[in-house]
Order: structure tokens, then C-alpha cells, then sequence
């Protein structure tokens, strides 16, 4: 099938999306169909290109990403109609299209699939992995009933009354959309998807400095308000008197430059800049727990793409979650660390001194974790799925003559 795959951010970004989408796409292609991904250019290099088989059309567009609140908004809120316009003009613009997938964060494309599918006649696949804005009001960050909440959810609403199937990372999210999606698409549960990262030797791998050779929690990501980060930095400042721990936060967000502060009056803590993909290899080879940091006042359900970047490098996890989150069911299911659901900074603690501790029980999760990654988690599963749900809706659509 001739897919098109939008995304508001794909490689050279290194965030998780943009790395899933990529992913996504190769899979695809592998798989014998023709994706192109539309995608915002940030940094000037615009055009059409093809990347390993991959077709990409990057349209030039205002950032989204590391930019007040305000400036995001009206940003996205027109990038709809940017990327449209620049399908329109591209050698593109006469391909008849068989199926669109697009990824939410953001949910401002809907008008864009609403005109895909008005001139192709396609089914709309939309992979859903933040449900926004109601994080943002576990978060503190809205207010709900206020104006801009009751802005974001029409948005909301108006980008799954486009899809015809709506992938949700976890099966307690599928309840959370269905009340929202006011039209007849089809829920279903698409998991999260990252291949291993492919080592690159050639680039040099962050000094730890004093936390070289100790047992390092390393943090991989984003960093923001929805991560709520400081209940890691208490529990660092818990464990001051171990000498042989270290906490690396490796990543970029709102919060980053405040944990860079703080982390200059903790001796046990280092704050590094976002890395390149192809680094982190060497990085987690050196760290041993990886962190998952979930703001336990969300409702929502989350399967980080940080998650599967430590199952690949072969490390338990510990992780902080909201109370009933599917991820503390997965984690202690497969076996593949210790998490903490709530806000209790002493289980916290006991729960990074038994990782610590016991070597032995690390080895065994993270051998867990490697396997459930290949199981669960491959692109080649998630690209698949898609393209049958696509398929399968086609089919249906078509009239019989």
C-alpha cells in the first residue's frame, strides 16, 4: 500500500516519537509497502529525500519543540495546514494515497487527515501514545473546565472523529479515548515499538567523571513536569552516604536546565544533554538500573519509549507510576524490575537498595527485559498490525462493483 505516515517530529530528533516513527516507517517498507513520511523542517534542511528506502518530505514549519507554551501552540495549531501545503506543492502531490497513519502528541493534524481522506477516499490510522491535554491537568499544568482545557479537548475530539482505528498504548487508555472519540472509530491496542539502537564506535560516549565504576540509575528522556523528576533527586540525596551509587539523567525538557543547578550541590548526580542514539549503547553499558519517571497524579496509562530503550540494553527497571498504571502490571508480571505506584519516597528507597544490592537479581531482570522487548515491543509487529488494520478497513470501504 501507498501509506502516509505524518509525524510532528522525526530523526535527526532524537525523542521517542521521533524514533518510533522511523521505526514505523522502515518496518513498513521492509514489509513491501510505500510509506512517506511528512514531517516538520526545523532547521532549514527542507525537501523531499529518501533515507534508508524511506521516502521523507520535511516541510518548513515553526518549532514545536523546546519553545514556550504559547509559541507551541500556535505553532501546531497551523501546522496542519503548513504540511498540507507543502504535500500539495511537492513531486508528491499527484500519488494516490491507500491508508494515512498519524502519531499524536500532537492533536492538532486533524484537519490535515480530514483532506487526505476527503480527496483519497482512504482509511486513517491514528497511533495514540500521550493523552493530552489530560495529562496536562494531572500535571498541574491545566486546569480543567478552564478555557484552554475546553479548547485542547474539542481539538482533541475533533482528531479522533478523523480516524477510523485509534492504536492506544495500553489496554486501560482504549476506556479513557472510547468516551471522547464521539464517532464510529475502531479502539484497539497498538503496544509501544523501538528497535535496539545500532551502536556507532566513532562517536564519543559522555564522561560519568566521579560516577564512573559505580551502580548507576540512569535516566533517559524527557524531562518535564510530566516526569515529575525530583522524586529522583530526593531519593539521590537519600543516597548520598553509598559512594558506590551514581544517578545520570541523560535527556532534554523544561526541567532540564533547573536539574543541571541542583545537581551541582549533589556529588552523586550528573545532568548531561540530550545524546545521539547510536551513543547510548556505550552510555547504558556503563549505568545499571534504568529509571521510568511517571508523575503519579496522572490518570492516564503510559508505556515510555524509555522502558524499551533499557529492556534492549539488558537493564531492570525502577520505576515511579501512577497507582494502577498498566506498566506496574507489566513490569511485575515479566519480571523486569521494581516499581512504586504512587508517591511513597520511602519504598522508593528500599526499592533502589535492593537493585543495588543484589546483582544477581539485576542480571536476571535485565535478561527478562531483553526478551519481552523482542516479544512485545518490535517495530516489525506494530507495523504490521497497523497495515492489516488499514487493509482491513479498505476492503471494507470499498464498494463492490
Amino acid at each position: 500500500m501507498r501509506l502516509l505516515l505524518v509525524t510532528d517530529t522525526y530523526p535527526p530528533a532524537r525523542i521517542s516519537g521521533a524514533l518510533q516513527m522511523r521505526d514505523m516507517a522502515h518496518a513498513l517498507a521492509a514489509q513491501g509497502h510505500q510509506p512517506l513520511v511528512l514531517t516538520p523542517a526545523h532547521n532549514g534542511a527542507a525537501g523531499l529525500q529518501t533515507i534508508d528506502g524511506v521516502q521523507v518530505l520535511r516541510v518548513p514549519a515553526a518549532r514545536t519543540k523546546d519553545v514556550p507554551y504559547w509559541r507551541r501552540t500556535l505553532a501546531e495549531l497551523v501546522l496542519p495546514w503548513v504540511l498540507l501545503r507543502g504535500l500539495r506543492r511537492s513531486a508528491l502531490r499527484d500519488v494516490q494515497w491507500e491508508g494515512v497513519v498519524w502519531y499524536s502528541p500532537t492533536i492538532f493534524l486533524g484537519p490535515l487527515v480530514k483532506a487526505i481522506k476527503r480527496k483519497h477516499g482512504c482509511p486513517a490510522y491514528l497511533i495514540v501514545r500521550d493523552l493530552f491535554p489530560d495529562w496536562a491537568v494531572d500535571a498541574g499544568v491545566l486546569r480543567k473546565g478552564g478555557l484552554a482545557y475546553r479548547c485542547f479537548k474539542a481539538v482533541e475530539r475533533f482528531q479522533y472523529r478523523q480516524a477510523d482505528i485509534i492504536g492506544v498504548q495500553t489496554p486501560s487508555n482504549a476506556p479513557l479515548v472510547a468516551k471522547d472519540t464521539l464517532g464510529d472509530a475502531r479502539i484497539t491496542v497498538l503496544h509501544n515499538w523501538l528497535s535496539a539502537p545500532i551502536p556507532n564506535t566513532a562517536l564519543p560516549s559522555p564522561a560519568l567523571g566521579a560516577l564512573e565504576g559505580r551502580v548507576n540509575f540512569v535516566y533517559t528522556g524527557n524531562m518535564g513536569v510530566a516526569q515529575d523528576m525530583d522524586a529522583f533527586v530526593s531519593l539521590a540525596q537519600r543516597m548520598q552516604d553509598r559512594s558506590d551509587v551514581g544517578f545520570v539523567f541523560v535527556g532534554r525538557g523544561s526541567e532540564t536546565e533547573r536539574l543541571k543547578l541542583v545537581a551541582q550541590s549533589l556529588p552523586n548526580l550528573l545532568v548531561l544533554d540530550e545524546v545521539e542514539p547510536a551513543v547510548l549503547p556505550a552510555l547504558l553499558a556503563r549505568c545499571h538500573v534504568g529509571i521510568v519517571a511517571l508523575h503519579p497524579a496522572h490518570h492516564t496509562h503510559n508505556i515510555p519509549g524509555k522502558l524499551l530503550t533499557y529492556l534492549h540494553a539488558g537493564l531492570p527497571v525502577l520505576a515511579r507510576v501512577n497507582p494502577n498504571n498498566d506498566l506496574l502490571r507489566l513490569v511485575e508480571h515479566e519480571q523486569v524490575g521494581l516499581v512504586v505506584a504512587g508517591d511513597s519516597a520511602a519504598l522508593l528507597h528500599a526499592h533502589a537498595l535492593h537493585l543495588v544490592d543484589d546483582a544477581a537479581m539485576r542480571a536476571q531482570m535485565g535478561q527478562a527485559g531483553v526478551a519481552l522487548a523482542a516479544r512485545m515491543f518490535s517495530p516489525q509487529s506494530a507495523a504490521r498490525e497497523v497495515a492489516q488494520q488499514l487493509a482491513n478497513t479498505r476492503n471494507t470501504q470499498i464498494t463492490p462493483t
